[in-house]
Parts: structure tokens; C-alpha cells; sequence
């Protein structure tokens, strides 16, 4: 941090893209709204820009901004390697004594950042998060499921993990390192906010549609990232398999019993194949779900051990 005076402090605001061509030089200036009432603070910005393999003109943008601001930085990966490595890239990027995640579609407000701030700074909070009151102009079904994913994780996981938190987040240097110390291929970064610990302040406010441009999250990959965060922070899946086992090797001792005895009480009657089929197809199916739910824990596995990077770099600054 070289530069900063003796009480300076240096805010990191940490930005994953893809695709956000018409969001980046609006999120520059809104931010750049909140400077001066960073700088009573004594507190500079540096703003740190992911881009997730975007396909449109996303680093144009963030290298024209570079040009106008020295505090620009960019990382671009080689290809689209999701948020959750963009988030992890950013944290090792910054250098800042406070960071900040945000997105670039303006729904986490810049304006909330002085008030994230003192809450760090005069109220001793390790971290301040977010969450949304409600989740107003979200499609119905999403927000039935989303809100399904969250009390079942909070029953399975010893991981808090709160209805509606935002990955909108201001941190200490502490927390961020705990975060980095956590180096695993299969992240979800809710849960590891959550696992890490550390004293964290909540602040709400209503639901902000995005400025410009499409989301770039539908039904099926929310549904894959919940099963993620599913995996990653509870075991409880495995155990559900383990007492199904259980119950269906009680009633199949139960099942043996009743037919030996009705055989020596009243001889061997006509099997009874529609139910035979039923049956053998009922185990089957409670089978295959078994080694499905096993199979996903051991291809999260599988992927961990290869060791491979949570990302490739294509061009830095």
C-alpha cells in the first residue's frame, strides 16, 4: 500500500463480471459518488474488476476506464469459470485493509458503503453483510425454491447461512485471509462467509432490479449452485441414505418372516407378480438414489484431489 499516509486506509471494492459491457463504467461513476465521504474517513479506493471469460466488450471497457484512473485493476479469466472463482480472485487481488464484494449491475447500492464503513471502523464489526427484505420482482417459483434451499440448509448444516444474504460484503483484512485460507475447488462462498466466523453486522434494504443489462442466472444453475452449497457444508444427505438403507433392510427381515410363516400356515400360494414388480422397482429406485446422492460427494471429491486451479488468468493489471 504504498502511498497511503500514516492513517490512511485502503478500501478494495472487488467486482465480478461477465457479460456486463453497459454495467461497468455506470458502476465507476456511481461509486465514485461515495469518495468523498470515503475520504473524511481518511480511506482511498482501489476498484478491482473480474472478468469471468465475458464475450462482449467487458475489458474494453475496464481498460478505457484504466486509462482515465490508475486505481482500475483488472483480472480476465481465460474462460468463464463462474463467480465463485471471481470472488476468490478478487480477494487475492486486493490489497486493501478493507474489502469489499459488489456487483456490477448496481443491485448491491455504492451508497451503503460509508454506513458499511463506520460500522467496521466505530462499532467494532469484523464484517458487515447483506440481505434483502424482500425479494420484490423476482419470479414467483425462484423465490419459493430460494426460500425452501435456505431453511433446509440451516437444518442440515451447522453453517448459518441467511435468507436472502447478498454477496454484497465488506470486510476486514482478517476475515478475508481466513476466507484465502481456505483454498478449496468446489467453493461456496455463502457457507465459507458463514464457516469462518468472525463478528458480523447485518443491514437490509429492498430488493434493487439490475440497471442494465440480463441476469445471467436461471432456474437450473441456481439449482446446481444450491446443490453445491448442499454438498459443501452438510453431510446430512449421506446420512438420509444410511437410515433409508436401514428401514428397507428392517422391512425386508419383516417381509422375509411373514412369508416363510404364511407358506407353513397356508401352503404356497400363486405369486402375486404386479406386486413383485412394484416392489423390485420401488428398492431399485431407492437404490439408484443412494449411489447418486454418494456419486455427487464423490465427484466433489474427484475434483478436489485433482488439484487443478479455481482459475486461469488471461490478462492482469
Amino acid at each position: 500500500m504504498i502511498g497511503l499516509g500514516i492513517d490512511m486506509k485502503l478500501l478494495s471494492v472487488i467486482v465480478p463480471c461477465y457479460n456486463e459491457e453497459e454495467n461497468v463504467p455506470y458502476f465507476y461513476e456511481e461509486l465514485m459518488k461515495q469518495e468523498a465521504a470515503l475520504l473524511e474517513r481518511d480511506i482511498l479506493i482501489e476498484l478491482i474488476y473480474i472478468d469471468d471469460g465475458s464475450k462482449d466488450g467487458t475489458v474494453a471497457e475496464i481498460k478505457n476506464l484504466r486509462e482515465k484512473d490508475d486505481r482500475v485493476h483488472m483480472v480476465s479469466f481465460s474462460r468463464n469459470f463462474g463467480k465463485e472463482a471471481g470472488i476468490y480472485a478478487g480477494l487475492k487481488k486486493a490489497n486493501g485493509d478493507l474489502i469489499v464484494l459488489m456487483d456490477a449491475d448496481l443491485q448491491d447500492p455504492p451508497s451503503l458503503l460509508p454506513t458499511m464503513v463506520a460500522a467496521v471502523l466505530d462499532e467494532g464489526y469484523d464484517s458487515v453483510a447483506t440481505r434483502r427484505e424482500t425479494r420484490k420482482g423476482e419470479p414467483v417459483i425462484r423465490s419459493f425454491f430460494a426460500r425452501r434451499f435456505y431453511r433446509l440448509i440451516n437444518r442440515i448444516s451447522g453453517t448459518e447461512i441467511v435468507d436472502g444474504a447478498r454477496d454484497y460484503r465488506l470486510m476486514t483484512r482478517a476475515v478475508v485471509d481466513a476466507i484465502l485460507s481456505m483454498p478449496e475447488y468446489n467453493r461456496f462462498t455463502k457457507g465459507i462467509f458463514g464457516w469462518v466466523g468472525f463478528k458480523t453486522k447485518w443491514l437490509s434494504y429492498e430488493n434493487i432490479e439490475r440497471t442494465k443489462g440480463v441476469t445471467k442466472w436461471n432456474f437450473w444453475k441456481l439449482f446446481l449452485y444450491a446443490l453445491d452449497g448442499i454438498l459443501a457444508f452438510s453431510t446430512a444427505p449421506l446420512a438420509f441414505v444410511s437410515v433409508i438403507g436401514l428401514i428397507f433392510c428392517l422391512l425386508a427381515f419383516v417381509l422375509i418372516v411373514f412369508i416363510i410363516v404364511r407358506t407353513v400356515v397356508f401352503g404356497d400360494p400363486t405369486s402375486g407378480w404386479p406386486s413383485l414388480v412394484c416392489i423390485i422397482s420401488l428398492i431399485s429406485g431407492v437404490q439408484l438414489l443412494c449411489l447418486g446422492i454418494v456419486g455427487q460427494y464423490m465427484s466433489k471429491m474427484y475434483m478436489e484431489v485433482k488439484n487443478r486451479p479455481i482459475y486461469l488468468t488471461k490478462e492482469e493489471f
